[in-house]
């Protein structure tokens, strides 16, 4: 039987992770970033620009969008450390996107480089 991590280390096998030091112009060339974190961690922080799809929604989201249908799309995915967006990745691979990066380290690596981190502002009723 495998385990999380034996699926994780399948994916790396087929997808192309980009490191850290390239990171922020992966994600400038990109058509979209996707951030596969939940809704809390996302909330917490994430990379400007970044459009939320978690993992588990991934494919439903991606199929269910006119607008990313294009399997010609220059995707750069990320989560908290990498494992759920090496999965992502493997996903679109399988469903014949093309153009598709995960980032090594992912948001925990972003971060703890001292990239730029967004944050959603708190709603106030002043």
């Amino acid at each position: 039987m495998k385990s999380a991590h034996d699926l994780v280390a399948a994916a790396r096998n087929v997808i192309r992770e980009v490191g850290i030091e390239h990171a922020e112009q992966a994600v400038r060339d990109a058509d979209l970033v996707l951030d596969v974190r939940e809704p809390d961690e996302f909330a917490a922080g994430h990379l400007p620009g970044a459009v939320l799809v978690p993992r588990g929604l991934l494919e439903f989201k991606l199929s269910g969008s006119p607008e990313l249908a294009s399997r010609d799309l220059k995707i750069v995915l990320y989560c908290k450390t990498s494992g759920r967006a090496a999965l992502a990745a493997a996903a679109l691979h399988e469903m014949g996107y093309l153009n598709v990066q995960s980032i090594a380290g992912g948001f925990d690596a972003w971060k703890a480089a001292g990239k730029p981190v967004a944050q959603p502002q708190p709603t106030t009723f002043d």
